[in-house]
């Protein structure tokens, strides 16, 4: 499921994103007193983050703050504009300022690792395409916190917007990964357990001489974790992520060391 973001009125999503008519409602009939902005954004997170981008609604949103889908309306114009809300909301849990003292490969490698685990924590927000920004100002707070960090290997122009874009796929491909291993069981009702054991042991029955027809296959999984066992509560797909990301992280800063080399600049510090 691709949800596409800045789908509702261009006017007021910017301005509900900028804050731009201020915290309150817009103008008309008020509800209930205590409601805002904020809450009816912060209620939507807590729905996508326990039942999934598919379980969001006005009416599941209003459900969760004791009000209707209607009272709604007066502070968030449709589902579109919260969307956006909700995206840059949960995008400020991310810092923006990194230590570039012991060099700009640790402070990538911290910032790739807290870009994982917000997705991890946030699986909805994989579901918001990235062909069309939101550009609301959290969004652009974590640009300009990565843009800062990947600054210091001195490279500019074409040469660090590929950077960029590579990292950022990166990070959300790896941090895919994770978040549909912990959504299978629910989505499939099959543990991860029953699901490797199950395949694990036919592999064998029906694929005689596995090894032989795909040595490649074969070859490159011989340190890979064996898949779970009975009663293990670990994630295989997890255990197989850790050092997979730590990895392809590695050849990705590799890969700038080259770029850095090949344009001739020299790194800050």
């Amino acid at each position: 499921m691709v949800v596409f973001a800045g789908q509702g009125d261009a006017r007021r999503s910017m301005a509900l994103l900028w804050r731009a008519t201020g915290p309150g409602p817009r103008t008309g009939p008020g509800p209930k007193p205590g409601l805002s902005v904020d809450m009816i954004v912060d209620a939507a997170i807590a729905v996508a983050d326990e039942q999934g981008m598919a379980a969001l609604s006005m009416r599941a949103v209003g459900e969760r703050l004791g009000r209707t889908a209607m009272a709604l309306y007066t502070y968030v114009p449709s589902k579109s504009e919260l969307i956006d809300l909700m995206h840059d909301r949960a995008l400020a849990e991310l810092p923006t300022g990194y230590d570039l003292g012991p060099g700009w490969q640790a402070a990538v490698t911290s910032w790739a690792e807290d870009v994982r685990a917000f997705y991890v924590r946030h699986p909805w927000v994989l579901q918001v395409s990235q062909a069309r920004p939101v550009l609301g100002p959290n969004e652009f707070a974590m640009m300009e916190t990565m843009v800062g960090v990947l600054r210091a290997t001195g490279l500019r122009g074409g040469p660090l917007r590929g950077v960029v874009s590579l990292l950022t796929d990166f990070v959300r491909g790896a941090a895919r990964t994770v978040a549909e291993s912990r959504q299978a069981p629910a989505a499939t009702g099959v543990s991860d357990e029953e699901w490797w054991y199950a395949r694990s042991a036919l592999l064998e029955e029906v694929a005689p001489g596995f090894a032989e027809r795909f040595p490649m296959v074969a070859w490159i999984e011989t340190d890979d974790p064996p898949p779970p066992q009975s009663g293990q509560a670990t994630t295989y797909l997890e255990d197989k992520a850790r050092p997979a990301f730590a990895a392809g992280l590695t050849v990705v800063l590799d890969g700038i060391e080259a770029a850095i080399a090949r344009a001739g600049v020299r790194p800050a510090g």
